[in-house]
């Protein structure tokens, strides 16, 4: 096990800067997650960390020890990539045996490596393929010898590259179940790339948000949904999107949209009469509610989602997303009465694109320290 630590990395490809002055502590055997879309630098930072891009500024330590210029061969790092990266000649078991016949771990015997194969195997379940090639497996079962060939090499650091991004949805949750029970027993650093913002909440011990080559948040699951940073990250996190609507506060209560509706401002923000605001509001916070309600609509769009129902409604002028467990029993046309429990009103400042947090949402000391 040991400590990761990111300083003031830069990285350009052309004119393209993909990663721009990133810094970030990650403690040993902690599993931290970068979240991020297409083209935020995620890849580049983990490869950056494993030595295999050459960096343009800034440093890595691995254990305390500065790794910047060593060669990727003596970090003791393990990296499963997108792809999955198998020898197609090799069986399942000849393709987790080849990280423990070089480097540090060529020291092990034939029966030491086939132990260590056989509980790596056994863990992920995929003990009985181990005489399979590639060819002969799903891409399941290729998935998880991927993994494997990580796993099965003790490292320093695991890198862990949107290990999930090519299988199906019910397969990643039962693979994302697999991985947290993986990262508790092995308790080995890990860091961890992925686009699926449920995957970082169901993994991460924290999160670190990226966006053009810069981190925008570190916290843990928590800090980050309850409290995002900004309207990026809260954007990020959660499908349906967040409702944005532009307000006006008026007397301890922000009028919204068309200012047909309000809500009370919420507990912390600093506001005086008439400034504009930004508020979200996330449709699963939104509760349907038979009884006295502040959000009063009507229902335009009722879309079943397998045990939960999304529905569009119409509040004033506007439209709001609205998550229901279904068993309101509520349909097209219908008027409906809504709630919003005042801590999960989010108020960003106005403004066009992506605006912050009025109440301070809370940061990680390492990315103000680097801003």
């Amino acid at each position: 096990m040991s400590t990761v630590s990111i300083a003031d990395l830069h990285k350009r490809f052309g004119k393209t800067k993909a990663v721009d002055g990133l810094s970030v502590d990650i403690t040993d055997g902690e599993f931290f997650v970068i979240l991020g879309p297409s083209g935020a630098g995620k890849t580049t930072t983990l490869k950056s960390v494993a030595g295999l891009v050459d960096i343009d500024e800034g440093s890595v330590h691995i254990g305390g020890v500065d790794v910047t210029q060593v060669e990727p061969y003596h970090r003791n790092v393990a990296m499963a990539f997108e792809s999955y990266a198998l020898y197609p000649q090799k069986t399942v078991a000849e393709n987790l045996a080849s990280p423990l016949k070089s480097g540090r771990t060529g020291r092990y015997s034939e029966q030491e490596r086939a132990e260590r194969i056989d509980q790596v195997t056994s863990t992920l379940g995929i003990n009985h393929l181990q005489k399979r090639f590639p060819r002969e497996l799903s891409n399941g079962q290729r998935q998880r010898v991927a993994l494997g060939r990580v796993l099965v090499r003790p490292a320093d650091i695991y890198l862990l590259d949107e290990p999930l991004s090519h299988l199906d949805a019910k397969l990643r949750a039962a693979m994302r179940a697999e991985l947290k029970q993986l990262g508790a027993m092995s308790n080995t650093t890990t860091i961890y790339v992925t686009h699926d913002y449920q995957e970082a909440l169901a993994l991460g011990d924290r999160i670190a948000v990226m966006r053009e080559g810069k981190l925008v948040q570190i916290g843990t699951p928590e800090e980050v949904w309850r409290r995002p940073a900004d309207t990026f990250v809260a954007k990020a996190l959660g499908q349906p999107e967040i409702n944005l609507i532009d307000g006006v506060v008026d007397d301890g209560r922000i009028r919204l949209g068309d200012r047909s509706f309000d809500i009370a401002v919420p507990a912390g923000v600093e506001c005086a009469r008439g400034d504009a605001v930004r508020v979200g509001l996330r449709p699963c916070d939104i509760h349907v509610t038979s009884g006295t309600g502040t959000l009063h609509g009507r229902v335009l769009l009722a879309e079943r989602l397998g045990r939960n129902v999304e529905l569009t409604v119409r509040v004033g002028g506007t439209q709001l997303v609205v998550l229901t467990s279904g068993r309101e029993g509520v349909g097209e046309g219908a008027e409906v009465t809504m709630t919003v429990a005042d801590s999960d009103v989010h108020v960003f400042a106005a403004g066009a694109g992506d605006t912050r947090r009025l109440d301070g949402g809370k940061r990680d000391s390492a990315l103000e320290a680097a801003q």
